[in-house]
């Protein structure tokens, strides 16, 4: 009898694990839809996207794992407008969220801080607008966070010192105001750190320009913000600092 019961008890649990991958697909595909529904698509980029099938696997632009779970979504250079909604938080297993070069505008949610599988972040060249969520400091996997060239303004989120995995930082040409945090200083993973052509203020902490000795930073562009003064290159190991001139008064 144990055996039966055994095999029974198998096939019921294999038949929840295939529900609730089915489930988890279908809760994907319903947030991509949504999504799509928030933005206007004129060059029908989006056609592909039918919430009547299973799982958004085989739409245009979405790549799956073999779990036919979400993991990318390469949008960029669409054509695309409207807002970034919440529920993109809710693609847990997804890895690179490419939504760059579109005319995307509103705010960033802050939900985006719940992917936690998410390596590259490419929200650059649109029109959002708002502050930096802080969230984004959770994000423990990420690699590439490029936000450059949109309307984003506040300061930079001292949380992002916490993406020790981060090896490419690109705030560049937004309206970003305050201090450049010290705890960009514990990326010691970071090889681009462009922060160019914002408002920031106060002087480059001895922390961040630690990474040029200490750490694998190839670039910092600090220049075109409103720093009070920032220390020339060592020559060591980096390639370039980007600064302003030297204020003397």
């Amino acid at each position: 009898m144990a055996a039966p019961r055994f095999a029974a008890a198998t096939a019921v649990l294999v038949c929840l694990v295939a529900l609730a991958t089915l489930a988890s697909c279908n809760t994907e595909g319903d947030i991509l839809y949504k999504q799509r529904q928030a933005w206007e698509d004129p060059n029908n980029v989006l056609q592909s996207w039918d919430p009547t099938l299973v799982n958004p696997c085989t739409w245009f632009h979405i790549t799956c794992n073999n779990d036919n779970s979400v993991i990318r979504v390469d949008l960029g250079n669409a054509g695309i407008s409207g807002p970034l909604i919440p529920d993109l938080g809710g693609l847990v297993n997804l890895q690179y969220l490419e939504l760059y070069d579109n005319i995307l505008n509103g705010s960033i949610p802050a939900t985006l801080g719940n992917l936690s599988n998410l390596v590259s972040l490419d929200l650059y060249s649109n029109l959002l607008t708002g502050a930096i969520p802080t969230t984004l400091g959770a994000i423990s996997t990420l690699r590439y966070l490029r936000l450059y060239e949109n309307n984003l303004t506040g300061s930079i989120p001292p949380s992002l010192g916490n993406l020790t995995s981060l090896e490419m930082l690109e705030l560049q040409k937004n309206a970003l105001n305050g201090a450049i945090p010290s705890s960009l200083g514990n990326i010691k993973t970071l090889q681009f750190l462009k922060l160019n052509a914002n408002m920031l203020s106060g002087t480059l902490p001895l922390e961040v320009l630690s990474l040029v000795i200490a750490g694998n930073l190839t670039e910092l562009n600090i220049a075109k913000n409103d720093l009070a003064s920032t220390v020339r290159s060592s020559g060591l190991r980096v390639t370039a600092i980007i600064q302003d001139k030297l204020k003397t008064t």
